[in-house]
């Protein structure tokens, strides 16, 4: 399992890329492992407000549905609609292609409280 050092991470297993005051959201390797073959996403829409901790989304897989939990505060700004073609980019390519969504941060402060790369990676293994 890879765990991206330029990443932060929940306790959730969701990660988060940062690109200015956007956050690009997914879920880690070792969560797409656990939950099986992605078979289905559901998110909000585009220009919903979320709030960190807060269930952002829906993810069924073969073993399980899951939620997805929002990392930081903010407005969805894109959803990844290439999942709704091919939900199995989720784990194929967690960290690439298989994003889910994007947030404008409200508190970019937030992202101080998630996980490093290093206490993510010890945390599950």
């Amino acid at each position: 399992m890879k765990f991206p050092q330029d990443l932060r991470y929940t306790e959730e297993h969701e990660w988060l890329r940062i690109e200015g005051n956007t956050a690009i959201v997914g879920i880690t390797d070792y969560a797409q492992g656990e939950l099986g073959d992605v078979v289905f996403l559901e998110f909000p829409k585009v220009g919903d407000q979320v709030r960190s901790g807060s269930e952002c989304g829906t993810i069924e897989a073969v073993k399980t549905v899951a939620q997805l939990f929002a990392p930081v505060s903010g407005k969805i700004v894109e959803i990844n609609t290439e999942l709704d073609l091919d939900a199995g980019l989720v784990n194929r390519d967690p960290y690439g292609d298989g994003w889910m969504l994007k947030i404008q941060m409200s508190d970019p402060s937030e992202v101080d409280s998630l996980l490093s790369a290093d206490a993510y990676g010890a945390k599950v293994s």
